[in-house]
């Protein structure tokens, strides 16, 4: 049977729904001042010094996503101040949980100079979440949403793959990301961030993705979106079977050479490893890591 998604308009909307999702983002980017402001409690204060430590050569003492070594670096350092989060649980526009923030410290996002740090005791860790909230006004506006409801993955069936496939049509995935997933869809050229950054769609026939290789990340990227880029959220249009269906097939895409160890030092994170050298902030390890 072949899929059936909410809106049959699907690859339109998402190309719309991309360009709003920028465009949102761009706004709470221009509303989040230039204040620098005070730690709050004795968590963010031990995290203020840990980032100033581990974090301010890249992100800016200010957490502006200015550092001394962000030219080092071909995809921006993040810039904190306006509250804008892509890897989240929670729905597009919401902010994300604390135990978001402690995993992308803690497993840093792939391919990027942002290299995790599962070194830091956990305590440390958790004072840097505390920090981070201190840099935007929104997390003084109260908790975030709840995470999405992520049901069990069915088993993966031809049928399954099948339905997939559709729905990656459907949805107009391939737009961005080509139609064999390689990013070099007729939409992926002169695509920009909401910082104005120039952006890319992902090649997804690689793992790990920027979130990991964890299917249920891979669930939550297309649920939620990526907030301030141009990959929208799709808990609107898509059941959560369909979701399901969709990531089993973008998984059928990956061939066996092209899933990387999780050891393995991928894109810039050489990079962001020398930074961290450099700057006598240690050392990140992948050992332990969630890869989530």
């Amino acid at each position: 049977m072949p899929a059936v998604v909410k809106n049959r308009r699907l690859s339109v909307w998402a190309c719309a729904a991309g360009a709003v999702a920028v465009a949102v983002g761009a706004a709470l980017l221009a509303g989040s001042g230039d204040a620098f402001p005070a730690a709050v409690g004795d968590a963010a204060a031990r995290g203020r010094s840990l980032f100033s430590t581990n974090c301010a050569i890249c992100h800016g003492e200010r957490g502006d996503g200015r550092g001394m070594a962000a030219h080092m670096l071909a995809e921006p350092p993040r810039d904190f101040l306006p509250g804008i989060y892509k890897f989240r649980s929670t729905p597009t526009g919401a902010l994300p949980t604390d135990e978001d923030l402690l995993r992308t410290v803690t497993d840093g996002v792939r391919w990027t100079g942002m290299v995790g740090r599962p070194d830091l005791p956990e305590a440390d860790r958790r004072s840097l979440v505390a920090f981070l909230k201190t840099l935007s006004p929104r997390f003084a506006a109260g908790p975030p949403a709840a995470p999405i409801a992520i049901f069990p993955a069915p088993p993966t069936t031809p049928a399954l793959l099948r339905e997939g496939r559709a729905i990656y049509k459907d949805a107009g995935c391939g737009e961005c990301h080509g139609p064999a997933g390689l990013g070099d869809g007729p939409a992926a050229r002169g695509q920009r961030d909401a910082w104005g950054h120039p952006t890319h769609p992902s090649d997804i026939t690689w793992r790990p993705l920027k979130r990991g290789a964890d299917p249920a990340g891979i669930y939550r990227t297309i649920a939620a979106g990526l907030d301030g880029s141009p990959m929208p959220a799709h808990e609107d249009v898509l059941e959560p079977d369909q979701v399901w269906a969709l990531v089993a097939y973008l998984e059928s895409l990956v061939p066996p050479e092209q899933r990387a160890p999780s050891d393995a030092v991928l894109g810039e994170e050489r990079a962001g490893r020398m930074i961290l050298r450099m700057h006598g902030g240690g050392l990140a390890t992948r050992t332990g890591a969630q890869n989530q």
